[in-house]
């Protein structure tokens, strides 16, 4: 297993992709301000976690608007009918544990019948690369639209890794809407060029990656910020 270089710089043209497989949030003030509260290294656990959790919800309502509407019309108590829609049932999304379970829980207070499957990837620290270790998908997930949840795209090795299990399982690449908290033109590059057909919905592109493939100006550890097993600043 090899460890993880940065690629030569690639001409990589993101506005061929945007409104058709990348769907980044508008920049408003107000998730600024929220980027800018999660991405501070002074922000604790509990700080953290209500202004990624802010973040997220955001994100999903996007995301959901992603899947599969149909018609439906109904009467409002003024007798009139409202010609509106409905996502189309079931919903199914796969999270990629520790990290992806955040989203989970912000689903679940949206969509609590979504059916949630666990791909669990684990990135060798000096290698970059990731590795398979546990796969749970609900029965039915082939043929249907799911959201994948990965809240930082890097390098793209674990959600490649996860995109295949799930075209393993039956489920069509251009069914799948990866929902995304933070990534970079290097991670999007990558994956693109292997899953052209993917729709990944994000809160936000950061500049690129270091040499040891930390995103910039990045995030942090999501999972040890989310969940408080990062080292306590001094």
């Amino acid at each position: 297993m090899t460890a993880w270089t940065p690629s030569a710089t690639v001409p990589f043209d993101l506005d061929r992709y945007r409104g058709t497989n990348v769907f980044e949030l508008p920049r408003t003030p107000g998730l600024v301000a929220l980027h800018t509260e999660a991405r501070n290294a002074e922000t604790g656990q509990e700080r953290f976690v209500r202004a990624s959790g802010r973040i997220v919800r955001i994100l999903l309502e996007a995301a959901l608007s992603q899947v599969e509407h149909r018609a439906r019309g109904v009467t409002t108590p003024t007798g009139y009918v409202y010609e509106g829609a409905e996502a189309v049932a079931p919903l199914y999304a796969v999270s990629i544990p520790r990290a992806g379970d955040a989203l989970e829980s912000g689903l679940r207070e949206i969509r609590p019948d979504a059916r949630i499957g666990k791909i669990l990837i684990q990135r060798d620290v000096a290698t970059k690369q990731p590795a398979l270790f546990y796969s749970k998908l609900p029965p039915g997930i082939g043929g249907n639209e799911v959201l994948l949840l990965d809240p930082t795209i890097a390098t793209g090795g674990t959600l490649l890794t996860a995109v295949n299990e799930l075209v393993a399982a039956g489920v069509e690449e251009h069914r799948i809407i990866v929902v995304n908290v933070l990534t970079c033109p290097e991670g999007l590059s990558t994956v693109l060029s292997r899953r052209p057909d993917l729709r990944i919905v994000t809160s936000h592109i950061d500049n690129g990656l270091t040499d040891q493939a930390f995103m910039r100006p990045g995030i942090g550890d999501f999972g040890d910020r989310f969940y408080g097993t990062t080292r306590e600043l001094s």
